[in-house]
């Protein structure tokens, strides 16, 4: 089936050098197929911006000890509050020999601003 990012439109971050951002739309369209981790606390998770659905919650603190845990061998997108942890993350996987990783811009305030689905938000 081979990559689907291939298709993507990505943009280099801003931030971290080699890391590659992913906009939101796409990531959507997109989510069915790649891997989604979210860094961000568990409170966060399922707090006011909720978690795109399908996500794993693997928080940045644990990323050192748990990035064996990912699949080398597919897309994995991270994403967090803003995109600066999630880009701080896929830093991270592409410094320890991943290399289909991107960042999603924005992250979950640009989701819910752009109106995408959101699961596991707490209802006030």
């Amino acid at each position: 089936m081979g990559n689907p990012m291939a298709k993507f439109h990505t943009l280099a971050n801003p931030q971290i050098p080699g890391v590659k951002d992913v906009e939101p739309k796409e990531l959507f369209a997109k989510r069915s197929e790649v891997v989604i981790i979210d860094v961000r606390r568990p409170d966060e998770f399922t707090g006011e911006l909720g978690h795109v659905a399908g996500s794993e919650l693997m928080v940045l603190d644990t990323l050192p000890q748990r990035l064996g845990e990912l699949p080398k061998d597919k897309t994995v997108v991270f994403v967090c509050r803003s995109g600066n942890r999630s880009a701080q993350a896929a830093g991270f996987a592409l410094e320890h020999g991943f290399s289909d990783v991107y960042n999603m811009r924005g992250g979950m305030l640009l989701w819910n601003e752009l109106g995408l689905e959101v699961a596991g938000r707490n209802e006030f």
